[in-house]
């Protein structure tokens, strides 16, 4: 069973960065994909962005894309996202996500201020 935890959440103003790590323990990561989500309050999780394996294949909802990266350090078992040009639609609290074993971390919250 993979367990998974984000961090580097916080607030910041629009136009601000922020990169989140997801840390990822329990399971063989470099044989696993990863993806991040998001929800804001009052809507359903959104797919946000993924990443293969070995990272050699990466794809990105339209609403981040040329502003979020997606990436992964397989020898740290850890899965980034960081997030520039940052928008108040941003708001929301962002998961990480194991595809293979449907596995989902606890969350954390990214706040952007007009």
């Amino acid at each position: 069973q993979v367990q998974l935890e984000e961090s580097g959440g916080g607030l910041v103003q629009a136009g601000g960065s922020l990169r989140l790590s997801c840390a990822a323990s329990g399971g063989i990561f470099s044989i696993i994909s990863m993806d991040w989500y998001r929800q804001a309050p009052g809507k359903p999780r959104e797919f946000i962005a993924f990443i293969s394996s070995a990272g050699s294949s990466i794809n990105y909802a339209d609403s981040v894309k040329g502003r979020f990266t997606i990436s992964r350090d397989n020898a740290r078992n850890t899965v980034y996202l960081q997030m520039n040009s940052l928008k108040p639609e941003d708001t929301a609290v962002y998961y990480c996500h194991v595809v293979e074993t449907n596995n989902w971390g606890q969350g954390t919250q990214v706040t952007v201020s007009s």
